[in-house]
C-alpha cells in the first residue's frame, strides 16, 4: 500500500484505472463518466433555492433532472479522493498563488482568483457548448470512438497549448 503515499503515480497505471472505472460506469449505470453536467445541475439546485419551482420549467432542467445522482457522487469523490491523496503523500498545502504563476505574474492573489474565476466561466461555457467536458469527451467519448469527442480532445490540446503559450510567454 506504499503507492498511496507517492506524490505522483504512473500515468499508465492511472490510465488503466480510469479505463476500468469507465467499464464499470457503462456496466452499472449505462452512462459514461462525465462531470460538467454535475456543475450545471448544481447551479440549477442553487438557483432553485432562490426561484423555487420556476427552475423546473426550464427546458434544460426538464431534460436533466435536478437530483443528487451518481455523477455528483463522482465529482464529490474526485474532490475528497484528491484531498486524501494529498494528505497521505504529504503534498497538501494551502496555496493561493502557485509558484509558476508567481514567477510570471507576481504574488497578487486577487489577480490569480479573478483569472481563475474567468477561466472557470469560460471552461463551463465551453463544456456546455461542446455538450461535454474533458472527462466526458476525453475519456468516455474517445473510448466509444465518437468522432465529435476526438475532435473535441484535439481542440482541448490545441487550445491548452496556445493558451499556455499566450499566458506564460506573451503576457509574462
Amino acid at each position: 500500500m506504499q503507492f498511496l503515499t507517492e506524490t505522483s503515480w504512473s500515468p499508465y497505471a492511472v490510465g488503466i484505472g480510469i479505463g476500468i472505472l469507465s467499464w464499470f460506469s457503462f456496466l452499472i449505470s449505462r452512462k459514461p463518466i462525465a462531470c460538467s453536467t454535475t456543475f450545471a445541475k448544481t447551479s440549477g439546485m442553487i438557483e432553485k433555492l432562490f426561484r423555487g419551482k420556476k427552475v423546473d420549467l426550464k427546458p434544460y432542467y426538464q431534460k436533466e433532472k435536478l437530483v443528487l445522482d451518481w455523477q455528483m457522487m463522482l465529482v464529490l469523490g474526485i474532490v475528497i479522493g484528491s484531498l486524501i491523496s494529498a494528505l497521505l503523500s504529504g503534498d497538501f498545502q494551502w496555496t493561493w498563488v502557485p509558484s509558476i504563476w508567481a514567477t510570471t505574474f507576481g504574488m497578487n492573489s486577487l489577480l490569480r482568483v479573478i483569472v481563475a474565476l474567468v477561466g472557470g466561466i469560460f471552461l463551463g461555457f465551453g463544456a456546455r457548448w461542446a455538450d461535454g467536458c474533458t472527462s466526458g469527451h476525453g475519456i468516455s467519448g474517445t473510448l466509444q470512438l465518437t468522432v465529435s469527442s476526438w475532435i473535441s480532445v484535439i481542440c482541448f490540446f490545441i487550445g491548452g497549448v496556445l493558451m499556455a503559450q499566450f499566458i506564460f510567454k506573451l503576457i509574462g
